[in-house]
């Protein structure tokens, strides 16, 4: 594998005076200038330049201006226009500068650049400019478009910060909740097979599913129940009883506002158990800021990778089997408030 060097242009006058000076000892000791070129990483007219010079001259002669051209002389966008492109990068989504892309992929750019300048750029040119500003390609993670900005804010900056206050006062744990459904025939893994012929995979009945709620703490405690069907308000009860059964303390549980943790039933029952739970409910399409979400994508990803079950007794099976062994995993548990997206429910 070849060993990159950085661009002679960078180098320092001592380094490329030193580099003269090799280049010629190399010359002199029978190494063609291709050769020399190619073990000091510059161009061999630029050898060929150095040589010629000695030879004519001596060490006098040697030329010791930059040749070349500067770097970034041939760039079609200047500095100011680059740094222009990525506030707007930085500050705005595609659609609201009038792009049709839901992210800045490579073509959202070039339009971006042709809309601002008047360049038509091809798609590897905005490729380079891209990784040159320090962008890469990553995930994009994933938010509802009716998730209110606001609401979020106030979440993470006054909400969140007065239960976790009160918490520590009263001695309550914080639980966040969350349910979650797992198919027998999803697989997340990708499969490898001979070009221009697909990955195949046999799967069971696409009905067949479970579900589970879980709970968890930063503390990495977890509590959870698998069941079938559709979560509704007695279901989500049983739970509630069967959590307060696990602890003596006090319990904060922040839940989404589905349809199940609310109504007439569940506040009733919250009413007559107010002195052991209390209910918190996460601002409205922001999945993301809740930690339990990141269990459940991980109870995805691996109860399914030993191969597709085929009935729903084994898939429940599977679920309750991984769900048993994060109870032994506090740190495993804990790695879930590591997301950038839920630092802030992490603790001391």
């Amino acid at each position: 594998m070849a060993i990159p060097l950085p661009d002679a242009r960078e180098l320092s006058d001592e380094v490329l005076e030193a580099l003269r000076l090799r280049a010629l000892r190399g010359c002199a000791q029978g190494f063609t200038e291709a050769a020399v070129a190619d073990l000091l990483g510059v161009a061999r007219e630029t050898v060929s330049r150095w040589w010629s010079a000695y030879a004519e001259g001596g060490l006098d002669a040697l030329p010791h201006d930059r040749s070349g051209r500067p770097k970034g002389s041939g760039r079609t966008l200047s500095d100011e226009q680059g740094r222009h492109l990525q506030a707007l990068l930085d500050g705005h989504s595609p659609e609201q500068l009038g792009i049709a892309s839901p992210l800045w992929s490579r073509r959202a750019v070039r339009e971006l650049i042709h809309k601002e300048y008047g360049l038509l750029m091809p798609v590897r040119t905005v490729g380079a400019y891209l990784r040159r500003w320090g962008y890469t390609p990553k995930r994009p993670r994933r938010h509802a478009r009716k998730q209110d900005p606001e609401e979020v804010r106030q979440w993470l900056e006054e909400t969140y910060p007065a239960i976790e206050a009160r918490a520590a006062a009263e001695g309550a744990e914080i639980h966040w909740g969350d349910e979650v459904g797992v198919a027998a025939d999803a697989h997340p893994a990708r499969g490898y097979a001979r070009q221009g012929q697909a990955a195949t995979m046999g799967v069971p009945d696409p009905h067949i599913r479970m579900s589970q709620i879980s709970t968890i703490t930063n503390e990495g405690a977890v509590r959870f129940m698998t069941y079938k069907g559709t979560m509704n308000a007695a279901l989500f009860l049983v739970f509630l009883a069967r959590l307060l059964r696990s602890t003596a303390k006090k319990v904060f549980l922040v839940v989404d506002r589905l349809r199940a943790h609310e109504g007439d039933l569940v506040e009733q029952w919250l009413a007559a158990h107010r002195d052991r739970l209390e209910l918190f409910y996460l601002p409205r399409h922001a999945p993301a800021v809740n930690p339990d979400e990141y269990l459940n994508q991980d109870l995805k990803g691996q109860v399914n990778a030993a191969g597709l079950p085929n009935n729903k007794t084994e898939l429940r099976s599977r679920m309750q089997a991984f769900m048993r062994r994060l109870l032994h995993l506090p740190q495993h548990v804990r790695n879930y408030f590591k997301h950038p997206c839920v630092l802030y429910a992490m603790g001391s």
